[in-house]
């Protein structure tokens, strides 16, 4: 069983920006040293939820905080990155953090953002495959050369080469059959943000199509994503966390609001307790939280744990005790269960 953070950087606390992203450092160190396996950063844009508006900057300073710790995105939402700027970007970050970086890619989830860009949200699909293809083969080859609907690159070469040959490991999103089979087809890593059923259903079938096409080689990891909050008292857990999402949905729904539409894939529970309800969260003492998530794990048949630690307006202390508490006395409980 292995441990990670899915982050938004989502700005919904108080007190300064850089305090904000500071203090995220910090807790990227407690990660690294408590043995996590690694941090993924979310992109958006034009909202308060996009704290992580441009990972790579982001990731390039939590490279040279940490040592151990794999750094990656989830996603690069790849229609508002031009594939050579990426590509190099890629190649620089994977090369100050010793070649520890993991690579998500998407559409973007939500259409708003995109028209910001001048991006034609039915063609996000379409774009986001072409830039997918020329990014990939600028890490692979050192070199793009491709002519599309949406791109034409003639011969540009890519001096800054990943660490990670051929590229970096991929992670992919999977929220339906078809996006399972789609991922084990490609070799890809995957996150399921679903609860345990739904999840349970789609990696069987990843697994499945994995051996299927690999049948001599292990599945690749496997993650569900969960909020998840530890205190020393269940009601300290719950009240932290009911709060704390209050406000990250205030920044989940900012766009939605603003434009008059309803959040299609996530972001549709209104409050913790319907999260957990939902099978998509857990808060309490670390014996609560330790027995919840080994269950969750189990049904699902996932072997990563991909929290959302750090959420909506919580203050440094209630972050960094919450995750304090992971290490010290989650992580030991849920290895002597396995």
């Amino acid at each position: 069983m292995q441990f990670g953070v899915m982050d938004h950087l989502d700005l919904s606390g108080e007190g300064s920006i850089q305090t904000h992203y500071e203090n995220r450092l910090k807790l990227l160190e407690l990660y690294d040293r408590g043995g996590f396996r690694g941090y993924h950063v979310t992109e958006h844009h034009c909202t308060p939820l996009g704290g992580g508006a441009s990972p790579s900057v982001f990731l390039s300073a939590a490279a040279q905080r940490t040592k151990n710790l794999r750094l990656g995105t989830l996603v690069y939402a790849l229609p508002t990155h031009h594939p050579v700027r990426l590509a190099e970007e890629i190649g620089m970050i994977d090369q100050m953090s010793g070649g520890r970086i993991d690579l998500g890619f998407g559409r973007g989830s939500v259409p708003m953002e995109l028209a910001y860009f001048g991006v034609d949200p039915a063609k996000a699909r379409d774009i986001h495959e072409e830039a997918l293809e020329c990014v990939l083969q600028g890490l692979a080859n050192g070199r793009i050369d491709f002519a599309g609907e949406h791109f034409t690159i003639r011969d540009a070469p890519i001096f800054q080469r990943p660490a990670q040959l051929p590229h970096p490991p991929i992670w992919y999103g999977v929220h339906s059959l078809e996006s399972a089979e789609r991922a084990a087809q490609r070799g890809y890593n995957i996150v399921c943000n679903e609860p345990a059923a739904e999840s349970g259903a789609y990696i069987a079938r990843f697994r499945e199509v994995w051996a299927g096409r690999n049948a001599d080689v292990p599945p690749p990891v496997i993650g569900l994503a969960r909020f998840v909050h530890v205190a020393p008292s269940n009601e300290r857990a719950l009240g932290v966390a009911r709060r704390a999402l209050l406000k990250f949905n205030e920044s989940f729904r900012f766009l939605h609001k603003r434009h008059g539409v309803t959040p299609r894939l996530s972001g549709r529970e209104d409050t913790f307790d319907d999260l957990m309800t939902a099978g998509r969260a857990m808060a309490g003492t670390p014996e609560v939280v330790a027995e919840a998530l080994a269950a969750d794990l189990r049904a699902a048949g996932a072997d990563y744990c991909v929290m959302r630690l750090a959420f909506g307006d919580m203050s440094f202390e209630e972050m960094s005790g919450s995750v304090n508490l992971f290490i010290d006395e989650v992580m030991p409980l849920m290895a002597r269960a396995a």
